[in-house]
């Protein structure tokens, strides 16, 4: 066999190799029989994804509001300014900062509005009641008790109106000199100076109801000040009787 027969057989048995090869994979090689199901999208799918959660063409300039944008405005002319370079300063923070403050200033000018003109007017109520206090136990010579005791009850401060009682009884006892009458002395002072045993009595029983309702500060009805008016009455007629 010459050298071009050789070259010959060569070829022929590689093609044989090749044929049988691709023969082989082809019947290794399984075909799929499942059937694929097409789906299409629903109507309105459009509707159903729209607004801006669906919006992917916003521009996002890094969340910088209009706060931040002046801060760093400020601060940035504040540097030229003084020719330093502030550039540490965190932006964000400083907006929390600022809105910090703008709500207790405006919570300050709240409680301010509020609270201020209110309060003065009950300090100076409070105020010129007690100057009027002072004068009427400075003065119960000159003051006229039937008539406090008639506007107390008016405006039903059965509290009030027992103070005017006791010192109506204090005024009388100081008439008919039972008494030495003088602002600053106590109940205890003027007991000793009582020496009608009777009289001593019914002003001890008056002096207990009137420390008990004003300086105990319990409220009485209508009732409860009937009843006790009824000791005080009892002791005027005994001092004028």
């Amino acid at each position: 066999m010459n050298k071009h027969q050789k070259h010959i057989t060569y070829i022929l048995s590689g093609l044989f190799f090749i044929k049988q090869t691709v023969s082989v994979a082809q019947d290794t090689i399984q075909k799929d029989t499942t059937n694929i199901a097409v789906h299409y999208f629903k109507e309105g799918i459009k509707k159903r994804y729209s607004g801006s959660d669906f919006n992917y063409n916003i521009n996002d300039t890094g969340g910088v509001n209009l706060l931040q944008e002046l801060l760093e405005k400020f601060f940035s002319w504040l540097g030229n300014l003084f020719g330093i370079d502030i550039d540490f300063i965190d932006y964000k923070t400083l907006e929390y900062i600022v809105y910090g403050l703008l709500a207790l200033g405006a919570l300050y000018l709240i409680i301010k509005f509020l609270l201020a003109a209110p309060m003065n007017a009950v300090f100076k109520t409070e105020e010129k009641t007690m100057d009027a206090f002072s004068y009427i136990e400075e003065n119960i010579q000159q003051v006229d008790f039937d008539n406090l005791i008639k506007s107390a009850l008016d405006e039903t401060n059965y509290r009030l109106a027992t103070r005017y009682l006791y010192l109506k009884s204090l005024k009388s006892l100081t008439n008919k000199n039972i008494i030495d009458w003088h602002y600053d002395k106590t109940n205890s002072d003027y007991l000793n100076e009582i020496s009608d045993d009777g009289i001593k009595q019914l002003f001890k029983r008056i002096s207990y109801i009137y420390d008990y309702v004003w300086y105990g500060e319990f409220s009485i009805d209508e009732t409860a000040f009937n009843k006790n008016q009824a000791d005080f009455l009892t002791l005027n007629k005994r001092i004028n009787g």
